[in-house]
């Protein structure tokens, strides 16, 4: 018997890699989550300046991708016409499935006719969206193939190789109200683009990839969380084969490092209800701190929670 296997995470970080170039040549920012077709997330990169909760919005997106194996714009048209009841009971039973927008796009694997959907591609963000009038963007990076478009779906397809075809409804009525003209050239949007300039993004890989190296160093696989000093996240990794708890625990325990700028362990459980995101208070999470301030947490989870605290203290050394 075979069984479905998710997008790897070395694919699903060269598709983050390419659409963050693609972003910043377009002068857009945001965040890109890859999701397996199991629904457990891979891989998810928030931008520089890239704005809080767009993670958790392009997560939710590229779940839907995945799991459902459409466009989620196809999803979100079809909640649309179904009683309330129902919607509501939809994201009752798919609690990843809570921002249910458009612009997440299923991936395939052309090499599986058995199972072709791999994992579920979107973006979302601060400026990364549905727009044309975006303050000091070439009007140009918008036209994609001589086509009116918006931020969100040209990064998306063009990232992901697909002709652009608009997610969001009516690209040509956003232009026209926008510029009032259609375009009359073919543009840049499918241009290819430079590598972008991403510093605190690359600090965040970098962290990232130390952790799972010394995971990979002892035999174990995991999942890895970085997280800003409010608990949005930054980064997040999961290694191939990694328990699919993983992401979760990371994500919380990396949440509580860098809101209460402690150990994980160390917090007061009764303090955590009064977040807006969830905590655990077990070993795992560790601020990252930069001279005296904490500026991050990082999370690790897949092994026992000690083991989990010896790799987030040797990544942030």
């Amino acid at each position: 018997m075979t069984h479905p296997t998710d997008i790897p995470l070395a694919d699903a970080q060269r598709l983050i890699a390419r659409a963050i170039d693609k972003a910043a040549q377009m002068g857009v920012r945001g965040a890109f989550a890859v999701v397996g077709g199991s629904g457990m997330l891979v891989s998810a990169s928030r931008m520089d300046r890239g704005g809080a909760g767009g993670m958790a919005r392009a997560r939710s997106k590229a779940w839907i991708s995945a799991t459902q194996q459409i466009p989620s714009t196809e999803h979100h048209l079809r909640m649309a016409t179904l009683p309330a009841p129902i919607a509501a009971g939809f994201v009752a039973c798919s609690p990843e499935a809570n921002f249910p927008g458009a612009g997440g796009m299923p991936i395939f694997d052309d090499k599986d006719s058995a199972h072709p959907v791999v994992g579920g591609f979107s973006a979302s963000g601060a400026t990364i969206g549905p727009f044309v009038e975006i303050p000091g963007i070439d009007r140009r990076m918008l036209i994609a193939e001589g086509k009116p478009a918006n931020s969100e779906d040209l990064v998306v397809l063009w990232t992901l190789g697909l002709p652009y075809q608009g997610q969001h409804g009516d690209d040509e009525k956003r232009w026209l109200d926008a510029f009032r003209a259609l375009p009359d050239e073919p543009g840049l949007g499918y241009s290819d683009p430079p590598r972008a300039d991403q510093p605190e993004h690359e600090w965040a890989i970098g962290l990232a990839d130390s952790a799972i190296a010394e995971a990979s160093r002892r035999g174990e696989r995991i999942s890895v969380a970085i997280v800003d000093s409010r608990g949005d996240p930054i980064q997040q990794d999961t290694m191939d084969g990694a328990p699919s708890a993983a992401p979760f625990v990371a994500e919380a325990v990396a949440a509580g490092a860098a809101t209460f700028q402690r150990s994980s362990a160390e917090i007061d459980p009764a303090m955590t209800t009064v977040l807006p995101h969830r905590v655990l208070t077990v070993a795992g999470g560790v601020p990252v701190r930069e001279g005296d301030r904490v500026v991050a947490g990082l999370g690790i989870a897949g092994p026992d929670a000690a083991v989990c605290e010896e790799i987030a203290a040797a990544a942030v050394k």
